[in-house]
């Protein structure tokens, strides 16, 4: 098996040589071939825009995925790329303003980042981990696969980002809990246990939401400041951040998690093909007996996948 992976290891890196340019050109090949052949998880990211955007006729919903598509490949490209990718290219790709991370770090309070499943995420790792002021602290779902877990644990950690798997989150985390840090998080993670998390509607339609990124901030009255990163042009990204509370505590149970689903549901109609449409947002059911974890009254008749 090492061998097998020492192998695999040498064909991506090599791949990861290859100017930009040609690996759009590969890029585009693969889209073709995901959307048009294989139909690549297809049916979900279809019922996923029929869920979020039912004012949308058949034709400007299949727009949105065919450019969803090129982002998630051109992501994929790009990861691959971030092999062999020196500090000059990664400060060609990602252009950022970050000075806001210096101005709360100065208040001695952890600054908490709630992110959403965007592209490039991988991108802007390697960029913000290299400019924020304190201990950049990544809470990630790990991959099964021990090669590529092993490979983006390299990529990912590269500028210093300290990986924490939300599986095992409280062990990990521990030896970094008594100092300042950041801590970036991807909020929208699709709750494994309905009857543990928080329901909400989500473009109309009863979703869960996971408790554990609220319930860490209040616990520890962190700073939460909501991260939405997108494509300026081919292989150049950027990161915004809005100031969700300086005091999470303060808020009222329930109230940090519906401003970041209002947050998510805005930045995905700004711009609809940067979402990651093939994960199951919408893979649980709401029932009666989940009444009180919801956060709101929730929509009685939610649309139909079909």
């Amino acid at each position: 098996m090492q061998i097998k992976n020492r192998i695999l290891y040498g064909i991506l890196y090599l791949i990861s040589l290859l100017p930009l340019p040609i690996l759009y050109v590969l890029s585009d090949g693969l889209t073709f071939l995901f959307y048009h052949v294989v139909g690549y998880r297809k049916d979900i990211v279809m019922s996923n825009l029929k869920i979020a955007f039912p004012e949308k006729t058949n034709i400007e919903r299949a727009v949105i995925a065919k450019r969803f598509y090129r982002n998630f490949i051109d992501a994929m490209v790009e990861s691959i790329k971030l092999i062999s990718a020196g500090d000059a290219l990664i400060n060609k790709m990602f252009i950022a303003n970050t000075d806001i991370f210096n101005t709360l770090a100065a208040s001695k309070k952890n600054i908490q980042i709630h992110a959403m499943h965007n592209f490039n995420w991988e991108i802007v790792n390697q960029g913000v981990s290299r400019l924020v002021p304190l201990p950049f602290l990544g809470v990630y779902q790990p991959i099964l696969n021990t090669f590529f877990e092993n490979l983006f644990t390299q990529i990912r950690s590269r500028y210093g980002t300290v990986l924490i798997p939300a599986n095992d989150f409280k062990n990990n985390f521990i030896k970094y809990g008594d100092k300042q840090y950041i801590i970036a998080l991807v909020a929208d993670q699709n709750a494994s246990n309905p009857r543990r998390a928080w329901w909400a509607n989500f473009f109309g339609r009863p979703t869960p939401f996971v408790k554990g990124p609220e319930n860490a901030a209040r616990e520890r009255d962190n700073i939460v400041v909501f991260g939405n990163f997108f494509k300026i042009k081919r292989g150049v990204y950027t990161f915004k951040v809005e100031l969700a509370t300086e005091s999470a505590a303060s808020l009222p149970e329930g109230e940090l998690t519906l401003r970041y689903i209002k947050y998510v549901e805005d930045r995905i109609r700004e711009r609809p093909d940067n979402y990651l449409w093939s994960h199951r947002r919408w893979r649980h059911e709401y029932k009666e007996e989940y009444i009180a974890s919801a956060l709101q009254p929730l929509t009685s008749s939610p649309p139909e996948l079909s």
